[in-house]
């Protein structure tokens, strides 16, 4: 008999009661499912082949499913998207994604049934592996299965969950949860539990499935691991529990860095400002509201307390990711009875009666609350990274479903099977009623079904009247990742044709504020001609319009190609989306930016700022220019300096020291002549070993350096200049507008 099948005989016909306990994990696992397949009208094949959600966050978790069918997101190498960033290929290796590993095994999935299906199944999958995760947890704690199959309902179809969707997938992957709740209290019970094998090798999974997953989740379990290991050590030093503590922490730890190594070894542009800004601000605005915890959404199925929740968003104006914490029903009854439970013993002095799950629940909402730890890190030691702490609601709610499914254990023993089985029943679907949100309308989902319609035809014909592996340059102007809606378009738009294609490449997706894709900044404001001779040089076949991000719905720039004789339009059902024929050139060219690309140190220039058009940094700073032939290019730079106050300036490139001067209030110009650009980015580092000045207590006031009239003249090609005029004249957002920290 082969070893697999004498397994499953084992696992079937061991003892009956491995045999209910099967039974009852597959009747929880096909509920779960049939209420998340009606609840998100997922009942056809045609639904499945439909996204939740087809805007936002939404495409570019779609987008990093398909760059994974394709190959391009492998874990452990370099983040490389062969079909974006076009006429380059876009580098994603600073744009950090959690959960690389379960993302490269749907893009397997995806191959066979599509990306479409293949987040529906993802999400399902999110749901079942947080309900059998719950399941294990509470059944190891020997609690009874009626309550733990209760609370494994409840926490896998969470209004956590079930709201965030598609566009947060990787928060939906609450599974890990449960688990780590239960490490930790391992790790705190000590010897007795350290010693048995069995548990040591779950602890260590754990931490393996965190370290892998969500970064959020990992930050939270690495705290309660190290209270754990406190309280361990308080009690008897190196025991067996904590060096299990610390085994796990170091697991999860090394997990970790071995996942996202490549984000350090894959740099390119080691001076350009982060891709994803953070600050202080944040804190406040995504912080854990404890009232949130409370607090039922505009969406709930009851009329009553969905005006509860309108009259919420009426009435506050920090607005993060709201209702996202609720515990539901159940669960905010948990939480009471917890903290009932909690002051009672401290006050009867009965260590013995408080509840275990009540110290870790006040530790995260220390941590999470508005003005709590996470705001004094992100205050006085700049953690900004970790700023949306509303979402550690979760650990909140796994918490209570395990105290109330402990207390309900304990107070329901003596009771006959059939009153636990229905009171548990009863509770469930009390809870489940309450956090479900109202299904989406019929109207939303038509529109969905419409858009991805017209994509999968409008990427049928472009694969059909453009050649294999044609170039598209795609407008409006949008930066990647997280960037400045255009009108009617949003951040991720430009994702939809790279949807429904294969071998199609689009010049979006390259990530913002990066030498290597500054050239495409140029291209919005050039007349139509000088347009369509710049993209036809650099060899593209293709210009995709977005009509949305046009104030008279391109109307005039379609116009104005007709007029250079670019009149063949490729368009999807709808007309929203309309593609240009090109006549590429022969023998193509690759781009050169116009614009230098403010790199680290740089103020944003106000809107409206009156006086001279100047750059100001906050002390040293850096900007970057790309090369992008395997040859050096010769190069003569001239700019004029000045200071607040007086200070030393050197002038670096390739970090070779070329000039070193005194400045002063009055500009000084700095002339750079024969400066020999290397292929690749090459760095200008501007250096001052003076503090900057505060000119005023408003943002964007830290000042140090002030450079304009900057102009750079390369061999063959005409004077450059790199940018320093307003920012809102350009059309775009400001290149250097992420670059300035924290509001200095």
């Amino acid at each position: 008999m082969a070893p697999g099948l004498l397994l499953l005989r084992l696992a079937f016909l061991q003892s009956p009661v491995r045999r209910r306990e099967i039974a009852r994990v597959l009747t929880l696992s096909l509920l779960v499912a049939a209420i998340w397949c009606w609840h998100n009208d997922r009942l056809t094949w045609a639904n499945w082949s439909l996204p939740l959600d087809y805007s936002g966050d939404s495409l570019e978790i779609l987008a990093r499913i398909q760059a994974a069918a394709e190959g391009d997101l492998v874990p452990f190498h370099a983040h490389v998207i062969h079909r974006l960033g076009a006429p380059f290929d876009a580098n994603w290796n600073e744009y950090p994604g959690s959960d690389d590993l379960a993302n490269f095994g749907l893009g397997l999935v995806a191959r066979v049934v599509g990306v479409p299906a293949t987040s529906n199944l993802a999400l399902l999958l999110a749901h079942l592996t947080a309900a059998w995760a719950f399941y294990l947890c509470a059944r190891l704690l020997r609690h009874r299965w009626e309550w733990a199959f209760a609370g494994a309902l409840l926490f896998s179809l969470s209004y956590f969950g079930l709201a965030r969707s598609l566009p947060h997938l990787w928060l939906t992957f609450t599974g890990t949860v449960p688990l780590a709740v239960l490490t930790c209290g391992l790790v705190a019970a000590g010897r007795r539990v350290a010693t048995r094998p069995a548990w040591r090798w779950l602890c260590y999974g754990t931490a393996v499935l965190l370290g892998a997953s969500n970064p959020y989740n990992l930050f939270l379990f690495l705290q309660l691991l190290a209270w754990s290991v406190l309280a361990q050590w308080l009690r008897a030093r190196w025991s067996a529990g904590v060096r299990l503590g610390l085994a796990c922490g170091i697991i999860a730890v090394v997990m970790f860095a071995a996942v996202h190594a490549y984000i350090a070894l894959n740099v390119i542009d080691e001076g350009g400002t982060p891709l994803l800004v953070r600050n202080y601000a944040g804190t406040e605005i995504y912080g854990l509201k404890p009232i949130e915890l409370f607090l039922p959404s505009s969406r709930h199925h009851s009329a009553w307390l969905a005006a509860v929740g309108h009259r919420y968003v009426r009435w506050t104006d920090w607005r993060g990711e709201t209702f996202s914490p609720y515990l539901g029903f159940v669960g905010a009854v948990g939480l009471v009875w917890m903290v009932v439970a909690l002051v009672g013993g401290l006050l009867a002095g009965a260590r013995h009666r408080l509840p275990k799950q009540a110290l870790p629940a006040m530790w995260i909402l220390l941590f999470s609350a508005i003005g709590g730890v996470n705001s004094i890190l992100a205050f006085y030691f700049s953690l900004y990274i970790f700023r949306a702490s509303n979402r550690y609601s979760i650990f909140l709610l796994a918490l209570s479903l395990l105290f109330i499914v402990a207390r309900l254990t304990r107070l329901t023993r003596t009771w006959r099977p059939a009153a636990r089985l229905g009171f548990a029943g009863l509770v469930a679907i009390i809870g489940v009623w309450d956090q479900l949100p109202a299904r989406r309308s019929a109207e939303i989902r038509r529109e969905i079904a419409d858009r991805v319609a017209a994509d999968r035809r409008l990427g049928g014909e472009l694969e059909r009247r453009l050649s294999p592996r044609a170039m598209i340059f795609q407008l409006p102007m949008l930066d990647f990742p997280e960037g400045v809606p255009q009108l009617r378009v949003n951040e991720y738009d430009h994702f939809r044709p790279f949807l429904f294609t294969r071998t199609a490449q689009f010049s979006y997706g390259e990530s913002k504020n990066r030498a290597r894709g500054a050239w495409q900044r140029d291209v919005p404001g050039m007349p139509p001609a000088n347009l369509v001779r710049t993209l036809e040089g650099c060899g593209f076949a293709a210009l995709y319009i977005n009509r949305h991000g046009y104030a008279d719905n391109g109307a005039q720039l379609l116009a104005d190609l007709a007029a250079a004789g670019r009149a063949e339009i490729i368009g999807d059902s709808s007309g929203n989306q309309v593609v240009v024929r090109l006549q590429p050139s022969a023998q193509p060219r690759l781009p050169l930016a116009r614009v230098l690309t403010f790199g680290r140190g740089w103020n944003r220039r106000l809107a409206g700022e009156a006086g001279p058009v100047v750059r100001w940094t906050t002390g040293s700073a850096s900007l970057s220019y790309y090369n992008p032939f395997p040859h050096p290019l010769r190069a003569t730079v001239r700019l004029a300096v000045s200071s607040v106050g007086e200070r030393n300036l050197r002038v670096m490139v390739g970090g070779r020291e070329l000039t070193r001067l005194r400045l002063g209030v009055q500009a000084t110009q700095v002339d750079l002549p024969a400066l020999d650009l290397a292929p690749g980015v090459n760095r200008f580092d501007f250096v001052t070993s003076e503090p900057a000045i505060r000119v005023s207590e408003e943002r964007w006031k830290l000042r140090a350096l002030g450079v304009q009239q900057f102009q750079m003249h390369l061999q063959s090609e005409p004077a450059i200049d790199v940018g320093l005029a307003p920012d809102e004249t350009r059309g775009t957002a400001d290149p250097g507008a992420a670059n300035a920290p924290g509001g200095a």
